[in-house]
Formats: structure tokens, sequence, C-alpha cells
């Protein structure tokens, strides 16, 4: 029954997703055709109904909404550029400077704003004129903005690690929070690696002169009402002064007060993002709501069960079963986006690491790091497809030195995956769990 309920749930989905159906709507037609096997039509209905309820009625859910606003505040809030000036003035002495900066610039950017696009557009930018002045490769130049633009997905304040702590039952959120900044900067010191590897190669040197105190305390004071924002609401929520929702609403009102100080935020643009961000946040929340049916037909058909006896029977050795996962959210990332694949894999996978004693905080890590590469791995790779379009290239230009970032950014994964510390060492120091 399980098996089989869960081989129809992909085959729908796959077949739906293939056709072109929203994604939110695949979910929900998916799980309805795996209860209808056992449930009449206008029960499962009004169930998917009462789900679709109950999963959109979460009082923590309503922090995403606020970090989506905040994070669209923050993006046309004029504040890239003075991470940008900040990042170079503190790396630019390495060799391939701007590919290095972009990395670090990413990595801030993108954990401010929540967007691995946002990120790769509104930092590629803004080097992208300097890379062509020095003569840099422009598919080096893309490749290098891509690969480190999903970074910030995973350094606080995270909408996918909030997700994530949904749906796995309410795991915390100042934990996860904490857990994120070491395989976020991992991510980050994998891509800056390979930049100044590459860079050395082609002959490309840092920033002419020495390093300069002076430079770098300018950049640190102009970038630093950004920087702010993050440790006003994490250190607020790790705290426990305020929770992720109240440090959401916080963080929106400290991004609207900085674009107008940066006279980048007007009325009528204020109105435009509020638009945007509700109709992202209306995306955000629809799918989640939807993917509740999902984790109802899953516990009522006792698909995790089932999967966590699968690979269990397998192999008891629970290296090879976290390789097999890996190989799985890998796959599966590189044709869905990270939300619908947190909401999907969560409950199938959960249950299995539990069995061998895995803290979920790490296995949400783990998660999370394998569907931020699929941002930047085609078909889909959304995040890579933007740096491509920044960088006015191609992708057939772009591929062989992605292969040189997709090799670090995986050796990455793999220390994420097997040194639990690495996610769990800043949260168990704090006595988060």
């Amino acid at each position: 029954m399980a098996i089989q309920s869960l081989t129809l749930i992909l085959l729908v989905l796959a077949v739906l997703l293939v056709i072109g159906v929203p994604i939110a709507y695949s979910i929900g037609i998916a799980a309805l055709a795996a209860i209808l096997q056992t449930v009449p039509l206008d029960i499962a209905v009004v169930t998917g109904a009462q789900r679709i309820f109950v999963g959109m009625s979460k009082f923590s859910l309503t922090a995403i909404p606020f970090f989506i606003l905040a994070g669209n505040l923050m993006n046309q809030g004029g504040i890239a550029k003075r991470l940008v000036d900040f990042v170079l003035a503190l790396l630019g002495k390495l060799p391939g400077a701007l590919l290095v900066t972009n990395a670090g610039a990413n990595a801030l950017f993108g954990a401010i704003s929540g967007s691995a696009s946002a990120a790769a557009a509104a930092v590629g930018s803004m080097v992208k004129g300097g890379e062509e002045e020095l003569g840099y490769d422009q598919a080096l130049c893309a490749a290098a903005n891509g690969a480190s633009a999903p970074s910030g997905l995973l350094i606080p304040p995270s909408n996918a690690l909030i997700t994530y702590s949904l749906a796995s039952g309410g795991t915390s959120v100042a934990a996860l929070f904490m857990a994120g900044y070491i395989p976020g900067i991992l991510w980050t010191i994998c891509c800056i690696i390979v930049g100044i590897i590459l860079a050395v190669k082609k002959g490309y040197s840092g920033t002419a002169g020495a390093f300069g105190w002076k430079n770098l305390l300018l950049a640190a004071r102009n970038a630093l009402p950004a920087l702010s924002l993050i440790l006003v609401v994490i250190g607020g929520i790790v705290g426990g002064i305020f929770t992720a929702t109240e440090g959401a609403a916080i963080a929106v009102v400290y991004a609207l007060i900085l674009g107008i100080l940066y006279k980048n935020i007007t009325l009528r643009s204020f109105w435009r993002i509020l638009i945007d961000s509700a109709r992202m946040s209306g995306m955000v929340v629809f799918l989640i709501g939807v993917s509740n049916i999902l984790g109802w037909v899953m516990a009522f058909a006792q698909i995790p069960q089932a999967v966590s006896a699968a690979l269990l029977g397998l192999t008891g050795n629970r290296f090879l079963i976290l390789l097999i996962m890996n190989l799985i959210l890998l796959i599966a990332g590189t044709f869905m986006d990270v939300t619908p694949a947190i909401l999907i894999f969560t409950p199938l996978f959960l249950p299995v690491v539990k069995t061998f004693g895995m803290d979920p905080v790490h296995f949400g890590l783990i998660l999370v790091y394998n569907l931020c590469i699929g941002n930047i791995t085609p078909p889909v790779g959304n995040t890579l497809f933007v740096a491509i379009k920044v960088g006015q290239t191609s992708l057939q230009k772009t591929l062989p030195y992605m292969l040189c970032y997709y090799a670090a950014i995986l050796a990455g994964l793999m220390i994420v995956t097997y040194i639990p510390l690495v996610s769990t060492g800043l949260p168990s120091l704090m006595g988060l769990i």
C-alpha cells in the first residue's frame, strides 16, 4: 500500500510537472490521487481543503511573508554596492579580486535579501563593469557569480530553514539559523578557493596597492547599517528577545527605514514592492498549505515508514544511506525549487535519519545545502541562468568553469554531511540543541 501510494504520487507529480502544471497544483493533485485509493472523492476533497487551511494557519508561517518583504525592500534599498565595496576592501588584494569579491558579496547580500537569484543579479551587475575593464573572461565571471549566490540561502535569516522547521514538525528556528552559518561560509570559501585557482591560471591579479585599513574601515562604516540587520534580527531570535515572526517584522521596518534614508525607496516603489512581495508570499504560503495534504497522505499511507524500511533494508551503513539520500536530493534539486522539495523530502527522509540518531538540525542543513545546488544546476538552475544573463554569455561557455565550482561545492556537501559539528557546533555551543 505505502510503496504503491508513493509510486503513484511520484508518477502523477512527474507527469504534471512535465506538462507545465504549477508545482502547488501538481502536489495537491498527486496527493489526492494517492488518497483516492482508500477514501471516497467527497471525503478526500473536504479533507484536502481542511489540511490546506491547517497548513496555512500556523502563526510561525507569517515569518516568511515578512522576510520576503524585508528582502525585497533590501533589494531596492541600494545596499548591494555598499556590500560589494566592503568585501572588495577586505579581500580585494587576493588574485582574481573581483571573482573573490563577487563570492563574498553574494553571501552577504543573499543572506540579507533571502534570494540567490536577486544576489546574482544585484552583485553580478555591480562587479560586471570592473571585470570587463580588467579583461576578465565573461563566462568565468558568470560561473563565479552563479556558483556563489546560493550560499546566502544557508546564512540566516533563511526562508528555506524556516520552511524546513515547519515541515519537520517544529525544529527550533534559532538552532537552524545558528547551524546555517558554517555551512554557508563553507560554500563561500569553496567558491573563493576555486576563483583564486582559476584567476592564478589566467593571470588575474588583485587590486593594485597595499592593503589599507583606512579604506576597509570606511567601507565597513558604509556597509554597517545593512550588516546590522543580520545582527539585530538573528541576535534577537537566538537570544530569545523575540520570535522569528517578530524578528521578520522588525527586519521589514529596519529595511524600510534604511531604504528611505538611502533615498532609494519612494512611495511609488514601496507600493510596487508590497505588491510583488504579496504575490510571492501568496505562492509560497499556498504551496506550504497544499504540501500539508501531501504530508497527511504520506502519514496516512505510512510512506515514511516504508521508505525507512526500504533504505535500511538496502544497507545498515549510515554513511551509504546518507550518500543515497544526497544523490536523490541532488537529482531532485535539478528539477524542483527549494521550497517544494523541502516540503516533499523532509517527511520522507527525516524519519530515516532519526533511526540512527541524527539531529534534525543537522539533517536540515544537509537537505537545504543539497537543494541549493539545484539552483545552479541545469536544466532548471534559475540562479545560474540569471548569472549567465547578467554576464552576457552562454551556458556552453560557462559550464566548463561551473564544473570546477561543482566539485568544490560537492566537497563542501560531504563535509556538511559527514561531520555533524559543522552544522551542530554553533547551536550546541549556545545551548540551542
